[in-house]
């Protein structure tokens, strides 16, 4: 909260609603499905409703905490504007529809309707949930070292004849006996043809006698996200199927390896992507190179083309190209990675990339 409260007086704004669940997470440790956070410089309030009494209680951090009967945001933009000394309050627009805003804007006096809810240049807690400190980094470390033993787990289910939704499911429950509390994202198992998709969910298809199978997971654990992607072959590949596995992973290694202080996001994806087009797969490449993780699978910055974003220590990024050639296969290969002082970690690295045939 310090160092949201410094970034609010460096931007001459008293005030701050914070409606985004995930960034009232963040600020406040809350987990519920309705809450609004009121930030003054001085003091931050957290509204809820009656579902979350106890909730809420046990788990806010660094905020009052307020029941209310109301909508938690009207209930937030009327403290705020209570408060001595708050002039105006920000608001995320990236994250408030017109209808909202209108809603808030309505149950202010009729003397702060018009100037009162100012919308931020720039999303403020998103932005600081980009870089991740100690405690967030050891628990995406352990989120992804579940995900690696996941993989090594599954293996020993892929085989012809099982259902792609078969397979998601055994990867699901036992997520759930390591511990997780609920995949990152729908989880993606493509097979045959199919892993030319680049999000080709889980379908009652069956795993094909030969081919590439991809696997794209990730729990979550205490909030958490992890990220990963292996590929697979079932079978004996072909000359042209291994060159283009080894391809996709030199890119990945390499762009692996452009993931340190100070690089730029267009950096390490033009790392990827020029082996990618030097192996004359570029035209296969047709998806970003990663984007950050935390509290959400998909978060800032994102790692692609003409993105000017420079990493920095505690940033979590995914690093993962692919090839899509369509009607015959596809290949992606993903790391987590964490930025470092010297360099980074690959927080995955514990599943191995060499390409395994089955």
């Amino acid at each position: 909260m310090g160092a949201l409260r410094r970034k609010l007086s460096r931007a001459g704004l008293p005030g701050l609603l914070v409606t985004y669940l995930p960034d009232v997470r963040y600020l406040s440790g809350f987990t519920g499905s309705s809450a609004a956070l009121a930030v003054t410089r001085r003091t931050a309030r957290l509204f809820t409703d009656g579902r979350y009494t106890t909730q809420a209680a046990e788990e806010v951090e660094a905020a009052h905490v307020q029941i209310v009967s109301s909508s938690p945001a009207v209930a937030a933009a009327q403290w705020l504007a209570a408060q001595p000394g708050v002039s105006m309050a920000g608001f995320d627009p990236a994250r408030t529809t017109v209808a909202e805003l209108a809603r808030w804007k309505s149950e202010l006096p009729s003397r702060l309707r018009r100037s009162f809810l100012q919308d931020v240049p720039a999303p403020f807690v998103e932005l600081l949930r980009m870089v991740k400190d100690e405690d967030e980094l050891a628990l995406m470390a352990e989120a992804a070292l579940a995900g690696c033993r996941l993989f090594e787990g599954i293996l020993k289910f892929l085989r012809p004849g099982v259902a792609e939704i078969d397979v998601a499911a055994e990867l699901e429950h036992q997520a759930r006996l390591l511990g997780a509390e609920g995949m990152s994202f729908e989880t993606i198992v493509a097979s045959g043809a199919r892993s030319a998709m680049p999000h080709g969910r889980a379908t009652a298809a069956l795993l094909p006698r030969r081919g590439f199978v991809t696997l794209d997971f990730g729990i979550i654990l205490r909030g958490y996200c992890s990220d990963m992607t292996r590929t697979v072959f079932l079978g004996k590949p072909r000359a042209g199927e291994r060159k283009a596995y080894y391809s996709v992973l030199e890119a990945q290694e390499n762009a692996v390896g452009a993931v340190a202080p100070g690089a730029s996001c267009a950096e390490v994806d033009e790392a990827a992507r020029s082996i990618l087009r030097r192996e004359g797969l570029g035209e296969a490449f047709s998806h970003s190179t990663g984007h950050g993780v935390g509290l959400e699978i998909h978060e800032p910055p994102r790692v692609g083309v003409g993105q000017s974003t420079r990493l920095v220590p505690g940033m979590v990024v995914t690093i993962e190209p692919g090839v899509y050639l369509a009607g015959q296969f596809g290949i992606r290969i993903e790391d987590m990675v964490a930025v470092t002082r010297s360099g980074n970690q690959v927080l995955t690295a514990a599943a191995p990339k060499a390409l395994i045939e089955l």
